[in-house]
């Protein structure tokens, strides 16, 4: 019964990891695109960090500019 308890409150109030954390912004620089700023920021094939960038920003286009704040997923 205890386990059955413990299991049930643990599901209530467990939270997952990736929202325990802040999340990080990047300012725009002049000659910046999305594919300079996957590459630099994320390991593998920018295409997947472009991909992300866009989606988490809510960006129909990879058209950026200075100054332009980003969210990193």
């Amino acid at each position: 019964m205890f386990v059955l308890v413990a299991a049930v409150l643990w599901a209530v109030f467990a939270r997952a990891s990736e929202s325990a954390g802040q999340r990080q912004s990047y300012v725009v620089k002049p000659g910046d695109s999305l594919w300079s700023i996957a590459a630099e920021r994320y390991a593998g094939d920018p295409r997947e960090g472009v991909w992300k960038l866009k989606r988490t920003n809510g960006l129909a286009t990879p058209s950026i500019y200075p100054g332009q704040e980003l969210q990193l997923p």
